[in-house]
């Protein structure tokens, strides 16, 4: 019953958007032809069967800014200045000692010196991410004191590299590289970033995603100082102008390049030999996997080397799905495992029955009874560690609003679908919580409003150590067994 009063809340928040009658009632919404589905999901995610409990202790607590609390998005450990790094959307890094007993801020990119102008409006748009080159304590390399940053900006006068066919573009997305004379200083000492790339964003949602370095590739290999760029389809909703499949198109792609190199289009930085695009007529020789629609976090496994990204689907179905060289991840013609219709449905008809896509190895659904009608995928990681060993050998991911985490097993991974997704909750058995309801408990504490949703993100760190991120609250946890 609650699974049905929930897809009822779904379809009425639907039916919201419908235009309202002169009596002043919203229509009925239609209902859906057969085959075709807002809930391809049957059973939901058990609440309680094979749930794992971890405890969450605070770490570290970043500033507020006007009163609002951090939004963090990302965390880097840099191990040659033994410390963490992490990043507000609205502009600064601030470094984090390993005990997290010092913040400090590190750079603000959205100081007027730099010329950045930081777009943060909205819930969706700001400072993305950041990536340190895997050389930026080495002195003497060619990555010495370098790092990256990937972020909406209001400064759209330069010429962009990537646009597409919308009239009214809203904001440039822009990959910027940084470098710091000396790596190991409190703050950041060097001069204004040099400017690798600009996408001109056709809409203010689906901007710009992760990017970063894959922690696996060693010295010496053709894979290491690549950068993985998560590029999303541009917004709107339903890919409207068809982008993600585009191979023309940045939009809708995950890129792969060298920040170093120089024979890109613009000259400003490389492009892999080894990327699987480069020899496709009018394909991006940047492309390196397409079909995604708001890619949110890329992990390694550190045993197999697999790759895989969270991708937050439309509004039906959210996806955990591998990524290799060349991949087509189906993006808008498929939502997961099925068939792409419209923004409230999805076909029943013939799932995962194109050999030519690669589908998710495991996905949920926004109405399922634990979250909250507006999910979306975001965390990501595969915990190898032994330090934490209730959670060793999981693929764990977490959902964004709700603040839900999620498991499946790294060494069995399912076939799609969310029979196999099991839930990490916090505490024990008799009082575990999510990490919404940690989140508004300390908000209570803080003097604050509690928060109503929490933008939970998760990520590896040094040690084997687990990071929960969240836009509630401004304080970073690390689990604990």
């Amino acid at each position: 019953m609650i699974r049905i009063f929930i897809a009822a809340l779904f379809v009425a928040a639907s039916a919201a958007t419908q235009p309202v009658t002169p009596a002043g009632q919203a229509p009925a919404p239609a209902p859906l032809p057969p085959g075709q589905t807002n809930d391809p999901f049957p059973a939901p995610i058990p609440e309680r069967d094979g749930v794992i409990r971890v405890n969450a202790r605070e770490f570290a607590t970043l500033p507020d800014i006007d009163g609002l609390a951090a939004r963090m998005m990302n965390l880097e450990d840099q191990p040659a200045t033994k410390r963490l790094f992490v990043n507000d959307m609205r502009g600064p890094i601030y470094s984090v000692s390993y005990d997290g007993a010092t913040v400090g801020l590190y750079v603000d990119i959205n100081d007027p010196k730099w010329g950045v102008g930081v777009q943060f409006q909205g819930r969706e748009r700001g400072f993305q991410s950041f990536a340190f080159h895997p050389q930026f304590g080495q002195a003497g390399s060619p990555g010495f004191g370098k790092f990256y940053t990937y972020t909406d900006t209001t400064n759209m006068t330069p010429p962009a590299d990537f646009t597409t066919p919308g009239e009214k573009p809203t904001h440039d997305t822009v990959l910027l590289e940084w470098t710091a004379k000396t790596p190991a200083a409190a703050a950041y000492d060097g001069g204004p970033p040099r400017e690798l790339m600009r996408l001109r964003q056709p809409f203010a949602n689906h901007n710009a995603g992760h990017a970063t370095f894959n922690p696996l590739a060693k010295p010496g290999t053709p894979e290491f100082g690549s950068m993985y760029i998560g590029v999303a389809d541009g917004g709107s909703g339903g890919d409207p102008m068809r982008l993600a499949q585009n191979m023309t198109s940045a939009f809708g792609k995950i890129f792969r390049i060298d920040p170093l190199g120089s024979n890109s289009p613009n000259k400003k930085y490389g492009i892999p030999p080894s990327n699987p695009f480069l020899k496709t007529k009018d394909a991006l020789p940047e492309i390196y996997a397409l079909g995604v629609r708001n890619p949110q976090r890329f992990a390694w496994d550190p045993r197999t080397g697999n790759m895989f990204v969270s991708d937050i689907g439309q509004n039906i179905v959210e996806e955990v799905s591998p990524v290799t060289a060349g991949a087509n991840l189906g993006w808008n013609d498929w939502e997961g495992s099925y068939r792409f219709i419209g923004r409230q449905a999805v076909s029943l008809e013939k799932p995962r029955s194109d050999p030519a896509m690669t589908y998710p190895v495991a996905e949920f659904g926004q109405v399922d009874p634990l979250l909250q009608g507006n999910s979306a995928a975001s965390g990501l990681i595969v915990y190898r560690g032994k330090e934490i060993p209730q959670l060793s050998n999981l693929l764990i991911f977490t959902d964004l609003p709700s603040g839900e985490m999620f498991y499946v097993r790294a060494d069995k991974l399912p076939a799609g679908g969310q029979d196999a997704i099991r839930r990490i909750a916090i505490g024990t058995e008799g009082d575990f919580k999510t990490m919404l309801q940690v989140v508004q408990a300390k908000n209570q504490a803080q003097g604050k409003k509690p928060a109503t949703r929490v933008d939970l993100r998760i990520v590896g760190g040094p040690a084997n150590q687990i990071f929960l991120l969240n836009k509630g609250d401004g304080v970073i946890r690390v689990i604990a067994p």
